[in-house]
């Protein structure tokens, strides 16, 4: 660690206002005494730590240093007060106020805690976090705004990005990849807010989803036949219905010997192979000069030598970018978009292509889109917190000004358990996709029996 990371550190550290009872959450004692000692241990440590500080200016283990340190001078405190501490809230204590100094605070806790998929801060005092696919409320909270300003800024400093009155809102990510976004007053009225989508350490496999009813084996495998047979596969989804997720296993079928190239706002995906080109995009600085945007990165993909490119979101007129790529030789490109249908999927695609700037006749986008695109993936959050493909649906050409689609698999619902499960099974239409023929000309065959309904 560098000199000045170590003082950013202790600034940190010497910023820390005397914490309130809710700094502190959840020790066994919870009366006016108790927490007034929390808060004495904690102001004690934070100018102990300020004072010594100097002692570890430098070295690569200056922050491990620091924070030994401060463990240590919790120790040294609570065994001068005059109050018996027991053990376990000893403990309690110090973890809490490391995670406050050397941490994430008091949702450093959520992010700690494997069942939890998602966390969103409403306000200060209002935290709630989503666990196997349905909300809960917390019982942790944030001293006050200015304590929630922190840790937004302890997030998003470290990758280069800004957030304050003249840019409000930032996307930005933890260092283990989760996706982070941030919107502070004036736009956020409760205060500031932030959202975080936690990703497993180890990314789900298709065959994980098919253990969690996502998809069946048979879908499983015609995926995989897709994804090497080079299709141009589009995810589409509405909000938190798994459409990264199942981007990362469907990219995971990409063979090791070629070269990806993955374009993101904020880097969240977690490819296994070795010879991938990770692009990130870049914020305006605070001149508002120095963007690149994801279209600016699609364009120097392609100059890339690039087997696959895979696109995290398409929400703009990148799409156009990414459609000339996909008709020009890049296949196996894969992508997602927001939509709840298949339909919707290449209406919004349509959008997207507008907002490029390009005054192109609709026949003619439509015709970009149904010889780029050959499957789309449509993943749905159903209301029970479930996830569902529930559509895999060619996309076949053009018959007069109309995109052909054809679904291949569909996931049908029957109703609800005495658990409020919804019940449901999947099912092939009967179809025999077109690409069949591109898949068997690439060596790769598909037994007809998948196809054909029970």
């Amino acid at each position: 660690m560098s000199i000045s990371q170590t003082m950013s550190l202790s600034q940190r550290l010497a910023s820390q206002s005397s914490i309130e009872s809710s700094n502190i959450n959840k020790v066994a004692n919870k009366s006016t005494g108790s927490n007034d000692l929390k808060a004495r241990i904690h102001r004690r440590v934070v100018e102990a730590i300020s004072k010594e500080q100097g002692k570890w200016s430098s070295g690569s283990d200056a922050s491990k240093r620091l924070e030994a340190e401060a463990i240590k001078m919790c120790n040294q405190v609570m065994d001068d007060e005059t109050v018996p501490i027991l053990r376990g809230e000893r403990q309690k204590i110090i973890e809490e106020i490391i995670d406050d100094v050397f941490g994430f605070g008091p949702i450093d806790c959520l992010l700690k805690d494997d069942s939890v998929s998602e966390v969103m801060v409403n306000s200060s005092s209002e935290i709630y976090v989503e666990r196997k696919g349905c909300l809960e409320q917390t019982d942790v909270s944030f001293r006050d705004d200015t304590h929630v300003m922190q840790i937004i800024e302890r997030i998003v400093s470290p990758i280069g990005r800004r957030i304050d009155e003249s840019s409000p809102m930032v996307d930005a990510r933890l260092p283990d990849g989760s996706r982070v976004n941030a919107i502070i007053p004036p736009l956020a009225l409760k205060g500031p807010s932030i959202t975080i989508r936690k990703f497993s350490k180890s990314p789900l496999a298709i065959s994980d989803m098919v253990n969690y009813g996502s998809l069946t084996a048979e879908m499983a495998d015609f995926l995989k036949a897709c994804v090497l047979g080079k299709l141009n596969i589009m995810v589409a989804g509405g909000t938190g219905s798994g459409k990264t997720t199942t981007l990362n296993a469907l990219s995971s079928f990409i063979p090791y010997d070629e070269r990806i190239v993955t374009i993101e706002d904020a880097a969240e995906l977690q490819l296994r192979q070795d010879h991938v080109v990770i692009l990130e995009t870049r914020a305006p600085n605070i001149e508002g000069k120095g963007a690149i945007t994801i279209r600016d990165l699609v364009k120097n993909s392609l100059r890339m030598r690039p087997d696959r490119i895979v696109i995290g979101e398409v929400r703009g007129g990148e799409a156009l970018d990414m459609l000339q790529a996909m008709n020009t030789g890049h296949e196996g490109s894969l992508t997602t978009a927001h939509a709840n249908t298949p339909r919707d999927a290449v209406s919004r695609l349509e959008t997207m292509v507008l907002m490029a700037g390009m005054e192109l006749p609709v026949r003619a986008i439509r015709e970009q889109i149904s010889s780029a695109i050959d499957l789309i993936v449509q993943q749905s959050r159903l209301r029970d917190g479930s996830r569902r493909i529930t559509h895999l649906t060619e996309v076949q050409g053009m018959e007069s000004d109309v995109v052909v689609m054809q679904d291949i698999f569909t996931f049908v619902q029957k109703g609800k358990d005495e658990n409020n499960k919804i019940i449901g099974e999947f099912k092939a239409t009967g179809i025999r996709p077109k690409f069949l023929d591109k898949l068997s000309a690439a060596g790769i065959n598909i037994p007809n029996e998948i196809f054909w309904p029970n």
